[in-house]
């Protein structure tokens, strides 16, 4: 009797324990890993030796908090002044109890040095935790370079009405998680009478309320593009993540309240012939155990099923870093109702191939619709690599492609709605205190290193100018059309083209004279835009100054003679030191040097912005188009442009929405 009682116990709190996730018998469930082969390391160097060091001390702090909140654990292996440091973290789920936390990060450790065997700057995502480390400290800053949705094969019946429901549920979880230490928050919900929602929303603890919410709505918004109409789907990012279920997929028990006790009620022990017979407790317990077991056999298969269901999806994705072009695909009507049928009221502006609207999603996003004319001379297939080129950039400070439509003659892009204008419009008529701040703080600089060295592909811009940079709602820049990007192999360095496509004023020379591109093109335009930023004069139509010609003329003769404090405006010249304005002015006439070789890379620009530390070469006179060698070499050219009628002219500004060559890095 006493045998056969524990056995049943036994059995009973196996099935429960696995279906609750109690227990982690099993490997981690593996989702994707992020770790682009620009950066590694050799094998037997320091950083190796740094890195296996960090390696080998998480699972032993796998409970430990360092100051956060438990399943969370920052650290860093190497001397400060090492440049071999490195550093590195990992999350564990909010529910997970100790036990499993430290299987997860423990079985991580082991795993991302198969999957990333010699990069520098790695993470690696399960469905229980995530590891991440660099050579380069992230701590405290949210990331949103990499991307990972996912979604359930199931749809809801009422989509719209879903859609709404999901939308305001998870804005009151991402409220709830961003004030709460551990930046985690889940949430069950009533849908229906028949129908529950589980959510799950969490940022790494390190993060500020601010970038945690900076980073949730990041990610909230992905969930129209994979996810609409769903009954589950998830969006990754580095730095935070959300999820959304129709069955749990959490422990609720680990996280929730306990239940006050109840008072202790009288117990009336049996003995003796007053007792139940042994037959007679078997008689009745056996047949609870069974249907209980049986029970919970059943739950834990439906689970298992919907579980398959949704890994059927994240299986085909996990290999991708992006998601597929059907998961970005908007329908036309979708895009009607959302710019109230292309309103002349919603309309933004024009660019070379269209006009871009305002437009509102039935959830409340708004989005930003670039509808690309009909003479844009522009294949579906163009369209698309568009399509495939932007959407794998996901960083902070270029603008979010949302998705697409591509229904007759009808090309659309959609974007995330940055509220404010362009820097030109600030540049050249309000002129705010803010921008040379902007510059300082090197966003910009940002935005383009990730696009040549940090994203999956290498890319080039080719048309980096004020207007092409946007302003969201604190001001931050966000870089946007890619419609003149060229994508660069791993090993190719710079490339030719007879197809000269820019802005004049903005190109290099080696680039308007024979089409030859590369790195350091991105670098010169970055040169004009400093320079433009300081003194807000537009190079383009700059007016002969104090003698100079043009914008970089102009620049330069303040620089040889020792009074770059002079290039600022006049209004501004109280709210910034001259070390300031000389640093950002030698960075800027370094960028635009003649020669390619002799301008600095975008990584060192970041560097030489944020730190006085850094040591700048003296910069030469630079390249010159008005009154110098290079005006009267420069060879009669047909330049592409949107207005075909005069195309044998010098446009101000081409612009062209095809992508070529598309490689992976």
């Amino acid at each position: 009797m006493p045998a056969f009682k524990l056995l049943m116990v036994f059995l009973f709190l196996c099935f429960v324990s696995n279906f609750l996730g109690f227990t982690t018998a099993a490997d981690p469930n593996y989702l994707a890993h992020f770790c682009p082969n620009t950066t590694t390391f050799t094998r037997n160097s320091t950083f190796q030796s740094n890195l296996n060091l960090f390696l080998s001390s998480l699972p032993t702090n796998a409970n430990r908090s360092n100051g956060f909140s438990r399943g969370f654990y920052n650290a860093t292996a190497g001397q400060t002044s090492d440049s071999d440091r490195v550093y590195g973290l990992f999350l564990c789920r909010g529910d997970l109890g100790s036990t499993a936390c430290q299987d997860c990060v423990t079985f991580a450790t082991k795993n991302v040095t198969q999957r990333c065997p010699v990069e520098k700057r790695t993470t690696i995502l399960f469905d229980e935790c995530l590891l991440r480390y660099s050579n380069q400290s992230f701590f405290s800053n949210s990331d949103m370079s990499s991307q990972l949705s996912m979604w359930n094969l199931q749809n809801v019946t009422e989509p719209d009405k879903f859609n709404v429901f999901l939308g305001n549920l998870m804005n009151q979880v991402i409220t709830q998680a961003v004030n709460n230490p551990k930046r985690f928050e889940i949430r069950k919900t009533n849908y229906s009478a028949f129908q529950t929602v589980y959510s799950l929303v969490q940022c790494t603890p390190d993060l500020s309320s601010r970038d945690c919410e900076v980073c949730l709505r990041g990610a909230l918004g992905q969930l129209p593009r994979c996810c609409s109409g769903r009954q589950g789907g998830r969006v990754l990012y580095p730095s935070c993540n959300l999820r959304y279920e129709s069955y749990p997929f959490y422990n609720e028990s680990a996280i929730a309240v306990p239940p006050s006790p109840p008072p202790p009620a009288s117990v009336t022990r049996l003995q003796g012939k007053s007792g139940l017979s042994s037959s007679t407790i078997i008689a009745i317990v056996a047949p609870i155990v069974v249907i209980a077991v049986l029970f919970i056999a059943g739950l834990c298969f439906l689970r298992r099923r919907a579980e398959k269901k949704y890994n059927a999806v994240l299986e085909q994705n996990a290999d991708n870093d992006i998601t597929t072009l059907e998961s970005l695909q908007f329908d036309f009507k979708t895009i009607e109702v959302a710019t109230n049928k292309f309103s002349s009221d919603n309309k933004l502006g024009r660019g070379g191939f269209g006009e871009v609207y305002k437009g509102v999603l039935p959830h409340g996003q708004e989005i930003a619709v670039k509808r690309l004319s009909r003479s844009s001379g522009q294949g579906a297939q163009e369209f698309k690599n568009e399509v495939v080129l932007v959407a794998k950039l996901q960083h902070r400070n270029l603008v979010r492609l949302l998705g697409f439509c591509l229904e007759g003659d009808e090309k659309i892009l959609v974007y995330e709605f940055v509220p404010n204008k362009s820097l030109d419009y600030f540049l050249y008529e309000t002129r705010p205190i803010g921008l040379v701040k902007t510059l300082q703080d090197n966003w910009i600089a940002r935005g383009i290193l990730y696009l040549h060295e940090d994203s999956q592909l290498r890319i080039i811009h080719r048309d980096l100018k004020a207007s092409n940079i946007l302003l969201d709602v604190q001001m931050n820049p966000k870089i946007s059309d890619f419609g003149l990007a060229r994508i660069f192999g791993v090993d190719q360095t710079q490339g030719n083209t007879s197809r000269i496509v820019g802005t004049y004023g903005y190109m290099s020379p080696e680039y308007a004279m024979h089409g030859q591109f590369s790195v350091k093109s991105d670098v010169y335009s970055f040169g004009v835009l400093a320079l433009e930023t300081i003194t807000g004069k537009k190079n383009s139509s700059f007016y002969q100054t104090d003698g100079a010609e043009d914008l970089l003329s102009y620049a330069w003769k303040h620089w040889r003679d020792g009074t770059p404090l002079q290039l600022l405006d006049s209004n501004l010249t109280d709210s910034y030191s001259r070390d300031e304005v000389t640093r950002c002015t030698h960075v800027g006439l370094l960028c635009v040097q003649e020669d390619p070789a002799d301008r600095p890379s975008m990584a060192t620009i970041v560097l030489a912005l944020n730190s006085h530390s850094v040591t700048l070469s003296v910069p030469r006179q630079p390249a010159l188009f008005i009154g110098s060698r290079t005006e009267r070499s420069f060879p009669e050219r047909e330049f592409e442009c949107s207005d075909k009628s005069t195309s044998k002219s010098m446009p101000w500004s081409v612009d062209e929405a095809s992508i070529t060559e598309v490689y992976p890095r």
